[in-house]
This record gives structure tokens, sequence and C-alpha cells, in this order.
């Protein structure tokens, strides 16, 4: 966490739907809001973790929302959250009127002093709109948006070389985090299988459907001069440094 910190955020606010965090951070020195976007396989979700350490912000992800609603009783759901689990429960794509109302429920983290990090959405322009109209309303601005981009082969590799437990799920990767004995999870010693979905067809072909769905998104912002190309290539540390050096690029455009 960031030396102008204090005491750490409760994302709980943002993970539960509450009214707001129960703690008061003190705020940092620069306050930043953004938008964080990637393919699955770029390392975003260890960006946000190291960027949150570095700049103070709250990382609000959408994913963490949707893992934690599936723990809970419809009775401790939102309508909105409701609407969105009956649509993957039947396989369907969550709306984006739905996504909206579960972030508008939220909408007390994204006025956080701490500023955010925004992961998971927007993911369509329509919801890209939505969100500028919500933060519009709280005469809130957008500071930049971060699109790491790393090439098809990389991903590949990234995911390609995941293993996971048959039996307890651990997840293993053969190159970064190997099993002590090849083909054996360490913790319950069941064998290791990859899944369908990690098969290097598979990926391609999620890569693709990916990069389709979101230019039209990557377009909306470039055009708003707030698009921001990470080379997301190379070791966690580097990248972060990368994203690091064209913020300042950004606050005083």
């Amino acid at each position: 966490m960031s030396d102008t910190l204090q005491d750490k955020p409760d994302r709980a606010a943002w993970i539960k739907g509450a009214a707001g965090c129960n703690i008061e951070p003190a705020i940092p020195v620069r306050v930043w809001r953004l938008v964080l976007l990637g393919a699955p396989g770029v390392g975003k979700g260890t960006q946000a973790q190291l960027l949150t350490q570095a700049l103070g912000a709250c990382h609000l992800s959408t994913g963490d929302v949707f893992r934690n609603a599936k723990t809970c009783g419809p009775r401790e759901q939102s309508p909105p959250m409701r609407a969105a689990m009956e649509s993957m429960s039947k396989g369907q794509l969550v709306s984006d009127d739905t996504v909206l109302g579960i972030v508008r429920e939220r909408v007390k983290c994204l006025a956080c002093g701490c500023g955010f990090l925004l992961d998971g959405f927007p993911r369509t322009v329509a919801q890209a709109e939505a969100l500028a109209k919500v933060l519009d309303e709280k005469s809130i601005a957008l500071d930049a948006v971060l699109d790491y981009q790393l090439p098809i082969d990389e991903i590949v590799s990234r995911l390609g070389g995941r293993r996971t437990c048959a039996g307890c799920k651990a997840v293993y990767h053969i190159i970064s985090r190997p099993p002590a004995l090849s083909g054996v999870c360490d913790v319950c010693g069941h064998e290791l299988v990859q899944r369908e979905d990690d098969r290097p067809q598979s990926i391609r072909v999620r890569m693709e459907a990916y990069h389709r769905s979101t230019l039209p998104l990557t377009e909306f912002y470039r055009a708003r001069g707030l698009l921001l190309t990470i080379d997301a290539h190379g070791s966690a540390e580097q990248v972060l440094v990368r994203a690091l050096k064209q913020l300042p690029a950004v606050a005083t455009a």
C-alpha cells in the first residue's frame, strides 16, 4: 500500500453492495480513477494488486462481486444481482442494464476519496457510455484507461501451461509453478489435468472473440484521449513500471 495511506480501504462495501466503507482511509496525495482492460492471461489481476499498492486506489472488480453472489442465497442478493445470477445459470450473457444496476448499487465506491481501479466493467461501449453518465452525475472524471496487451503466442503459453488438480482444484503451471512431481498435485496427490478451455486452440478462439468484442470499447476511449496501451510482456514489476511511467502524462494533459 502507498505510504500516503494509513488504512486499507474496506472492499466489502464493493463486493457486498454495502452502504460504504467502514473506515476512513487517509487520502493519497494524487487520486487516480482508472479503468483496466486486458484479455485473460495478460496478468491484469496481478497488475491491479500492484497498482493498488503503488497508487492507494481501491481495486473494484466486478468479478469479485459475481463470485461473492454465487455463495449467497437469493434473499441476500439484490434484484440486479438475482437477474445476473439467473442469466449466468442459463449460460446467457448478463445484460448491460443488469451490470449497470449492479455498479449503480455501489456508486459510493466510485466516489471514494482514494480513487479506484475499475476491473471487469465496462465491457461494451454501451456500458462505457453508462459509466460516463454515472461518473458525470457525481462530478467524477476518469484519468485513464489502461489496456494491457500481449502477443497471442505469449497468452497461449501462459494459459496453455496451466494444469488443474482433478481433486482439490489447485492450479499449477508447467513452467512458472510446476508441482514437485510431474502431473501430480502437491496438496492431495490427485492427477493434474488441462482444462478444455486452456488448450491452445480454445485459447486462440477465446482471444479472437475478446479482441472483436473489445475493439469498439478501446476505440471509444482512444477517441476521448484516455486510452493508454501497456506492454504486458515481462515480469509483473516491469509491467507496473511501464504503466506508472505513462500515467503522469495523462495527469498533466
